[in-house]
């Protein structure tokens, strides 16, 4: 028996509200556990605002950021020795490796195309809250940060606090006992994160940055991974091209 399309309409309605109360419909590639999770967990404790700091740190509305991005404990096999930092500038992820073949991962903004550095380096130096100083080249690209910028005891730039752009950490990556002017650093806009956007340094949401900082010293290796075609930022090897580094 051949069912009029009016019928075939009807019983697809009453299959699809079925399936919608018991809770099996999803967009497609939405995990409906993870839906939950954000809606009943957010923000997460680690995104709470920090108010033992020099300088307040506001709360991360965390529905803002997408989820692959926040903090977490993963697996991760590498030939990198335990301590090590990999920053995956193509997946923006930041890894911290940890034993038995874990990582701790960060979600990273990194370099906007052209201004993308990769290589071998290590943590010259770590500072808490640190001032900005921006290069001639950085302000030859934006001179309208002139307004912005004081004297400060190594120049001109803006002091350590709510408006500074490097954020509540700094690790400052060295090659061969030079500084590179590239940064691992906190950030103002915590919602760039998974982007290329910053003008070549790793900027990473204040909180993450602050666990990252606690967690490894000076002399940390840091390897940064070179993008992968399509994928954003364009590789400049070897030795860091001027401007890039305290740029943010």
């Amino acid at each position: 028996m051949t069912l009029p399309l009016s019928s075939i309409r009807i019983l697809l309605t009453q299959a699809m509200t079925v399936l919608v109360l018991g809770g099996c419909v999803a967009r497609p590639g939405l995990d409906v556990d993870l839906a939950r999770r954000r809606s009943s967990d957010a923000p997460p404790s680690g995104y709470a605002a920090l108010n033992a700091e020099p300088f307040p740190v506001e709360a991360v509305d965390t529905t803002r950021i997408d989820p692959a991005y926040l903090r977490r404990e993963v697996d991760y096999v590498t030939s990198e020795p335990v301590g090590t930092i990999v920053v995956d500038t193509a997946a923006r992820y930041l890894y911290l490796v940890e034993p038995g073949g874990r990582a701790r991962r960060y979600g990273v903004g990194v370099g906007a195309e052209g201004m993308t550095w990769s290589g071998v380096a290590r943590v010259g130096a770590k500072q808490e809250w640190p001032d900005w100083y921006p290069t001639r080249e950085m302000i030859a690209r934006r001179p309208d940060i002139v307004g912005m910028l004081s004297p400060l005891r190594s120049g001109r730039g803006i002091a350590s606090g709510k408006a500074n752009p490097v954020g509540a950490r700094g690790l400052y990556l060295w090659v061969d006992g030079r500084d590179t002017l590239y940064r691992i650093h906190g950030t103002l806009e915590p919602y760039t994160i998974g982007q290329a956007v910053s003008s070549g340094c790793i900027r990473m949401v204040d909180q993450d940055v602050i666990d990252l900082y606690a967690r490894v010293a000076i002399g940390t290796k840091v390897v940064v991974l070179p993008p992968r075609p399509g994928t954003g930022g364009i590789e400049t090897a070897g030795e860091p091209r001027d401007g890039m580094g305290e740029a943010g």
